[in-house]
């Protein structure tokens, strides 16, 4: 069964199955999963595996699923960095109803993933397409998770989510900072601005934007000037990529060639300071070329991810040259 994952976030013993799949770009969303798993499974065993554990070693896997008592208690599996490989282990597992519950958590998944297609064709596993977020979905987890909060007006939720580029683990790590600084619960805006480092934030944003118009000059002066900081080098890729994902949209809407009235009808609207810079980016970008752009940046992401000793910094530099030059390709 295939669940919507927002109504998975209103109630998820909505699941009945013991086998569940969760997929998507959204790592946030998948993080608030994996919490809500861990609280509902306070009197279960909690065991967390990787996909290449199980795949190296699937003896010891299927023992800790078969091996049970009745004085032991239930046991919950989380298997993370799933792809199509564990398939032929999970096709071997027979799971009984009110049996252990796993829950198998993977990056994106094609349509023509065999894993996908295994458990969104099956009727007695579970799969949830974990998303991106938008404006109006990140909105509502600041106002409920600041709940009680004075100040709390527009232009402090749009400072929030600009600085968190629509990254749902970046919203809730700033959100703990905000929660955990304004102990009185009364937010100050100057404060706020300062807590959350928008000025470096700012300062990629004129980079990224600069390399996506294709000034070379301008990019490279900024590229020495800009401080990156290596934490942040996912939510970099995000902020690269919402905009590319944007420029998709706007020539979707741009069917009469008035691209400037396209800029103003995409949803959710850009803000009215970003929209010349937004129009000369897409003067220079088309389908494909965002297309190649979009590849390049999740294989740079699942390699930062998976090598934690490969220089990012030069990386995400290398990568906004790269994307400087693609903008000034014919």
């Amino acid at each position: 069964m295939i669940y919507k994952s927002y109504l998975l976030e209103k109630n998820f013993n909505t699941i009945n199955e013991s086998l569940i799949l969760f997929y998507g770009e959204n790592l946030g969303l998948k993080d608030d999963f994996k919490n809500i798993i861990k609280l509902n499974s306070k009197n279960s065993q909690f065991i967390n595996f990787l996909q290449d554990d199980v795949i190296k070693n699937e003896e010891l896997f299927f023992n800790e699923i078969y091996n049970f008592s009745l004085f032991e208690k239930k046991k919950t599996f989380i298997i993370n960095n799933v792809n199509d490989k564990i398939l032929p282990i999970l096709k071997k597992l027979k799971l009984k109803e009110n049996d252990h519950k796993i829950f198998l958590f993977s990056e994106i998944l094609d349509k023509k993933s065999t894993v996908r297609n295994y458990f969104e064709k099956s009727k007695n596993l579970g799969v949830v397409p974990c998303y991106a977020d938008n404006e109006i979905t990140l909105k509502k987890i600041i106002i409920e998770k600041l709940k009680g909060f004075s100040g709390l007006s527009n232009q402090i939720l749009n400072i929030i989510i600009n600085n968190c580029g629509l990254d749902r683990a970046k919203l809730n790590n700033e959100i703990n900072k905000i929660v955990t600084f304004f102990n009185e619960k009364k937010i100050d805006q100057d404060k706020l601005e300062i807590l959350l480092n928008t000025r470096v934030n700012d300062s990629f944003d004129i980079l990224k934007d600069q390399a996506l118009i294709g000034n070379k000059s301008r990019t490279n002066s900024l590229i020495s000037d800009t401080i990156l900081e290596p934490e942040k080098n996912i939510f970099y890729l995000n902020l690269i990529n919402q905009r590319l994902m944007k420029l998709l949209e706007i020539f979707k809407i741009n069917e009469n060639g008035n691209l400037e009235d396209a800029i103003n009808k995409v949803k959710p609207p850009i803000f009215w300071k970003d929209k010349p810079v937004v129009n000369l980016q897409a003067k220079k970008w088309s389908n494909s070329k965002i297309k190649e752009m979009l590849n390049k940046t999740y294989n740079l992401e699942l390699k930062i991810k998976s090598n934690y000793s490969i220089n990012q910094q030069i990386l995400i530099r290398k990568l906004l040259v790269d994307i400087c030059n693609l903008a000034n390709a014919s």
